[in-house]
């Protein structure tokens, strides 16, 4: 079957679908429905961690969807068990144990933590990893600009992917500038979400009914014409359905401004290193 998700092409090759699954947080025998259901609506997309506890249900669905491999986009992440030297080439050989796969599309630094100081040495693994093919492209989930000035002052290497909360509500745009001016692709957690209740805005209704959408729909259109991937997270496949059907329409200049105006301000959002995702 064919997918009309459109991708966004990395700095030093490959690419990665702007819609994905979301798994946290599913259990294995949930997440494992879940990527089936998702496959059968057009999606090729999955997202994991090692934190989410579900890498084995993840490896389950993509196997018994029955589309070859080289079909699905696999992410998974390591968190702070593995920074330091070393540390991740264990816990990648261990997701993909539990996934079932011989490699993975991204590997992700789930958080910086920068209390530790081990993401640059971490990160140092990572690059190693990549080399062995074990793991396609790898980038970080949670890091701010002066991280990944670090990342690239000492090992010359940019990641593919910074993976943020990022919605209309907690728009970071200084986050979305930085990572555009170093070819870094921005993918949004928490894509529908925000403080508050983001879908309940008036503003959000009224597009809703102009286009004869969902809320939801809406809302991940913005991140499609904003150059964003975004990864929904949903067990239910109707709600899957509707999280995939946004390729067929088009927001205008007003109604994008209109969805930047639900900016929560600079202090919205949670402290990503201790959110569960």
């Amino acid at each position: 079957m064919a997918t009309p998700i459109p991708s966004l092409p990395f700095r030093d090759g490959g690419s990665i679908p702007q819609i994905g699954l979301g798994t946290w947080p599913l259990d294995d025998a949930e997440v494992e429905k879940a990527v089936v259901a998702a496959a059968g609506i057009g999606y090729r997309h999955v997202d994991t961690a090692v934190k989410y506890g579900n890498e084995v249900g993840v490896g389950r669905g993509v196997a018994a969807s029955g589309l070859p491999r080289d079909e699905w986009f696999v992410t998974t992440k390591l968190d702070g068990v593995y920074q330091g030297q070393d540390r991740a080439v264990g816990g990648l050989d261990a997701s993909l144990q539990r996934l079932g796969l011989d490699y993975v599309d991204l590997l992700l630094i789930h958080w910086p933590l920068p209390q530790r100081d081990q993401f640059v040495d971490t990160w140092e693994t990572f690059i190693r990893l990549r080399e062995t093919g074990k793991a396609r492209a790898i980038g970080v989930s949670n890091f701010k600009p002066a991280h990944i000035d670090r990342l690239i002052a000492e090992t010359g290497v940019v990641p593919a992917v910074n993976q943020i909360q990022l919605s209309p509500a907690i728009p970071r745009r200084m986050q979305r500038a930085y990572d555009g001016e170093h070819g870094i692709v921005t993918e949004s957690w928490s894509p529908i979400g925000g403080t508050g209740d983001l879908l309940a805005e008036p503003a959000l209704s009224r597009l809703a009914e102009k286009h004869g959408r969902t809320p939801s729909q809406i809302v991940l259109r913005w991140h499609i014409q904003n150059g964003l991937v975004a990864i929904p997270k949903s067990r239910n496949p109707e709600r899957m359905a509707q999280n995939f059907a946004v390729f067929d329409f088009e927001l205008d200049a007003d109604d994008l401004a209109a969805l930047d105006s639900l900016d929560e301000g600079p202090d919205a959002g949670v402290d990503s290193d201790r959110a569960g995702h």
